[in-house]
């Protein structure tokens, strides 16, 4: 699915796991997911007209992702996929003709849902968490070292609160 021209962002999403659609139609998905994202463009004051990938699966298939890409044999709530070197992502605030493509998102049902009922939150918010937490990935933020994870932190929790969510490190 994509966006209409007056905005800068296109998400595509593809639900190759039904339980998705337990919660909310692909429409829906596609709404609050670009929703998600532009709080985090906004919050970067990023003008470039971006596209970004999302995949909602399950535990089976972000485990073999895992393992392949990361060689890591186990299921995780989400990985980030990006498109963009550190050098690419620098030029990225300049204004650009054509879409630049940030990467994909994968996204894993089961792990999400066990991790929101295991940390007493609610399942959208921890999926909001997870879904700014990746794109910042995308978007060239690690936290690989102390400061880095905590220049993310704050990253993420200043956009989670522009999207009514609680610090989900409290």
């Amino acid at each position: 699915m994509m966006l209409d021209d007056s905005s800068n962002l296109d998400v595509l999403i593809d639900v190759d796991d039904e339980r998705w659609l337990e919660w909310y139609t692909p429409d829906q998905w596609h709404s609050l997911l670009h929703k998600i994202v532009q709080h985090v463009l906004d919050e970067l004051k990023m003008q470039t007209r971006v596209e970004i990938s999302i995949l909602l699966t399950n535990d089976a298939e972000i485990q073999a992702l895992n393992s392949e890409y990361r060689g890591k044999d186990k299921p995780t709530n989400v990985l980030s996929f990006p498109n963009l070197s550190e050098e690419e992502l620098r030029f990225l605030h300049k204004v650009q003709v054509h879409p630049v493509m940030l990467g994909d998102l994968v996204l894993a049902f089961e792990t999400l849902l066990e991790e929101a009922k295991n940390e007493k939150k609610p399942f959208l918010d921890h999926f909001n968490h997870l879904v700014v937490h990746g794109m910042l990935h995308l978007l060239g933020y690690d936290h690989e070292s102390d400061e880095e994870e905590e220049c993310m932190k704050e990253k993420e929790v200043k956009i989670l609160q522009s999207l009514n969510v609680n610090d989900p490190y409290q």
